[in-house]
C-alpha cells in the first residue's frame, strides 16, 4: 500500500503522552506530530532514530503531521496502527493472504456483540470467517512478539472470535509484523500473561492464528508472506 501522502524524513526527539511524538526535521525546525500508536512501542521509540513522516489531507487536524514509520538497527518499522487494517484488507483483496480459499467478499468493523467489534467479515467459499488485526512493532532477538503493552481489549477479542467459532463460524487472529527481523511469533507472556494464556487456549479451541510479515519502505508498506509461530511459546 503507497503512502500517497506527502511525506518527509526526521528524527525522533521523544514520543509521549501515548499520541504525540517531537520530531527533528532536517531544517533544525521541531515539530509535534500525532503518534497513532496506543501500546508502548517498546523497542521503536528510541530518541535519535530516524523517521517518516506523512501529511494529513484534513487542513483542520490540530496535528497535521503523523508518524508513519521509525528505523531502528536500519529496518523500518510501521508504527501507525491505522494503516494494519487497510494493510491487510488489500493482502486479502489481492490473495497474499491465502488461508481462507477463495474469497467472495470483506465487511470490515463487523458488530459481533453490544460492545465489540471486530477488523473483518469475510465471506469464502468455505463458509464466513471473522478476523481480528493486530500490529506487531516488537521484535526481540529476532522473535517478532505481541502485545508490547498490557491489552484488555486485544483479549476481549480474543473470547469474542472463541465464542463466533463455538457457534459455527471460522475465526481468525491475524498479525502483521510490520518489520523485517522477526523469524518467528510468540505472544508476549512476560508483558501481558492473560493474553498470552489465552491466545494459548483459543488456539487449542480452534481459533487460527496467522502471521504475516509487511515489507515497509519509506513510500509504501505492502504485506508480503507469512512467518511462522516459534516452537515454543
Amino acid at each position: 500500500m503507497l503512502i500517497e501522502n506527502a511525506r518527509q524524513p526526521g528524527i525522533l526527539i521523544k514520543r509521549y503522552k501515548r499520541f504525540l511524538a517531537d520530531i527533528s526535521l532536517a531544517d533544525g525546525s521541531e515539530l509535534t506530530v500525532h503518534c497513532p500508536n496506543s501500546g508502548s512501542m517498546r523497542g521503536c521509540a528510541t530518541p535519535g532514530s530516524p523517521v517518516i513522516l506523512s501529511k494529513a489531507k484534513n487542513t483542520n487536524r490540530k496535528y497535521a503531521w503523523t508518524l508513519e514509520m521509525v528505523q531502528h538497527n536500519g529496518i523500518w518499522i510501521g508504527v501507525n496502527t491505522g494503516m494494519t487494517n487497510k494493510i491487510v484488507r488489500e493482502a486479502l483483496e489481492n490473495g497474499i493472504v491465502d488461508d481462507f480459499g477463495r474469497i467472495e467478499s470483506v465487511q470490515a468493523e463487523v458488530k459481533v456483540s453490544d460492545k465489540s467489534r471486530l477488523d473483518f467479515l469475510v465471506q469464502t467459499e468455505n463458509g464466513p470467517v471473522y478476523i481480528e488485526v493486530k500490529n506487531c512493532s516488537l521484535v526481540e532477538n529476532n522473535t517478532a512478539m505481541f502485545p508490547d503493552a498490557v491489552t484488555a481489549r486485544g483479549t476481549k477479542h480474543l473470547l469474542e472470535l472463541e465464542r463466533l467459532l463455538q457457534d459455527g463460524t471460522g475465526a481468525a487472529v491475524l498479525f502483521c509484523v510490520q518489520r523485517a527481523d522477526g523469524r518467528c511469533f510468540r505472544p508476549a507472556g512476560e508483558i501481558d500473561p492473560l493474553y498470552a494464556e489465552t491466545l494459548r487456549r483459543v488456539q487449542q479451541n480452534g481459533v487460527r492464528i496467522l502471521v504475516y510479515r509487511a515489507l515497509v519502505q519509506p513510500e509504501s508498506v505492502t504485506i508480503t508472506g507469512k512467518i511462522p509461530l516459534c516452537k515454543v511459546w
